[in-house]
């Protein structure tokens, strides 16, 4: 039995992960600012009040951790605002960075010690932090944080070498939640579901690359 931390799993992907690996018999750790009924229902434990942005509140998740070693790290908490051109709005940029790029570099250096020799790191991120497949333009904040989280993912890639440690750049791909208003190409369940299949696949000979929760890699 593999024990798991996962974070932003009060809805959306995160929940999906945290139910999925719950039912493969997995200890499954959540965190969440506040917990939803059904992620209270989900079997895992759930910490709450945990700001990913917040040095504080990460350290007391670690303390809440404790001396439990992790065999996966799921860095999932993340937010979206659409910024164009025209309405570059900074502090939502800003806000956007906080959560999307140095939160999992915050809790995954919380979290080090805690982390195994053999242990298994994932970023949530998005093919729009892809500069080769940016074609349209636009949500400025949210590209720019999701491609410094790329880059904060190949980084921990290299550092976590010596410890056998694998990370991936997860895209879950376009999926209806709260986070995009409902639209999307696919549910959650299903993109939490190839999520957890690429982290199943995951090794010292994949670490640092960036792929599609369908299975294929995705260019930088």
């Amino acid at each position: 039995m593999a024990r798991i931390l996962i974070t932003g799993t009060n809805q959306g992907i995160g929940l999906e992960m945290a139910k999925q690996y719950a039912a493969r018999g997995n200890e499954v750790i959540t965190t969440c600012r506040s917990a939803s009924r059904e992620l209270k229902a989900a079997g895992c434990e759930v910490v709450e009040n945990i700001d990913v942005t917040s040095a504080d509140s990460v350290a007391a998740l670690a303390k809440i951790v404790g001396d439990r070693k992790l065999d996966i790290l799921i860095n999932n908490a993340g937010i979206l605002t659409g910024e164009s051109f025209d309405d570059l709005d900074f502090t939502r940029m800003r806000a956007q960075y906080e959560v999307n790029t140095l939160g999992p570099l915050r809790v995954t250096h919380a979290l080090n010690t805690n982390l195994k020799d053999g242990a298994k790191i994932g970023i949530v991120t998005s093919r729009v932090g892809s500069l080769d497949d940016n074609t349209s333009g636009g949500m400025y904040g949210y590209r720019m944080s999701k491609t410094a989280a790329n880059m904060a993912g190949v980084n921990l890639s290299h550092d976590m070498k010596p410890r056998g440690i694998a990370v991936a750049l997860l895209h879950p791909g376009y999926v209806r939640t709260n986070m995009t208003g409902g639209n999307g190409m696919t549910d959650a369940s299903t993109a939490a579901a190839g999520l957890i299949e690429r982290m199943d696949a995951l090794s010292m000979d994949t670490t640092g690359t960036f792929w599609h929760a369908e299975g294929y890699e995705l260019p930088w």
